[in-house]
């Protein structure tokens, strides 16, 4: 069985409490799950422990009430739980390598002076391309005050969407000889605001003629509305006459998306495809062809 959609649902409770008391019980007794198996699941699943992801998530909105607040650094570190400014600057140090103070006033000069020179999305977008029904009536950037961790995150946004049937995608290619006969899983942290249609991740595996041997668009599991960060994941095999993988983030309809923290990594057999399999929609043979039923 998945633990996928209960690690979500924690680490939706985590985001909404990332200012209150965590600790390993307290998230393991939401989970439904004892200290020591969901210790173990988390990490499998997010690649960090709990108690590690609770802390970067801190410190990473951390780094954003420096960077676009005026509140002090002891109040920051305090809203934060962490016990001392002394504290809170060991742990700042060890993901931005600069105390606060100077992560305040460095990067914050460095923020402004990329807001001043407005920088084109080439530049800011290497390697992503847009794509979609409606590219021209979307955005997409990078966002320095909107991260999961780090410093920025990638964000694809409605301009002049007209309706929720409108899409675009931001989105990369590469080779699958790489991956071929193996099974491969897309995972990554995504944020949605005011999503009226759809969002979610997406990949897909082609041949060398261009037909699709593997898909999945999260429309079974669409992310809509307001979410706060969570991860998602797509796992997909790769054929051995896969030929070019795509992958991106699909924002249909209105509304903004954030991604950040995009990982490929390669999986057993035990771990369950999330494959969308028309073929199997189809019916052995034709029916009703007199129209009589």
């Amino acid at each position: 069985m998945s633990c996928s959609p209960i690690i979500q649902r924690t680490i939706e409770y985590i985001e909404k409490n990332l200012h209150e008391e965590l600790t390993l019980e307290s998230v393991a007794q939401f989970a439904g799950f004892s200290k020591f198996h969901y210790h173990r699941v988390f990490h499998k699943e997010v690649g960090v422990t709990a108690s590690e992801y609770i802390r970067y998530r801190r410190i990473a909105n951390a780094a954003n009430m420096l960077l676009y607040t005026d509140e002090k650094i002891l109040d920051i570190a305090f809203y934060y739980r962490f016990e001392s400014q002394e504290s809170f600057t060991r742990s700042f140090k060890k993901y931005y390598r600069l105390p606060p103070g100077q992560y305040r006033r460095i990067i914050g000069k460095l923020t402004m002076q990329r807001e001043e020179t407005g920088m084109n999305q080439e530049q800011v977008l290497k390697g992503w391309n847009m794509s979609g029904s409606h590219p021209a009536n979307y955005k997409m950037g990078v966002d320095r005050e909107v991260f999961h961790k780090g410093n920025a995150s990638g964000f694809l946004k409605s301009v002049t969407v007209q309706s929720e049937g409108e899409f675009a995608t931001m989105m990369q290619q590469f080779k699958a000889d790489k991956y071929a006969g193996k099974r491969l899983k897309l995972s990554g942290f995504l944020k949605a605001k005011a999503v009226n249609g759809f969002c979610g991740f997406w990949m897909r595996v082609d041949d060398s003629l261009g037909d699709v041997l593997q898909f999945d668009n999260m429309s079974d599991r669409p992310v809509t509305g307001d979410q706060e960060w969570n991860q998602y994941s797509i796992v997909l095999d790769v054929p051995a006459n896969g030929a070019v993988i795509s992958f991106g983030v699909l924002l249909s309809g209105s509304g903004t998306v954030w991604i950040d923290e995009l990982k490929f990594e390669e999986v057993g057999k035990d771990v369950p495809t999330t494959n969308i399999d028309y073929k199997g929609e189809l019916r052995e043979e034709p029916v009703n062809l007199s129209f009589e039923d």
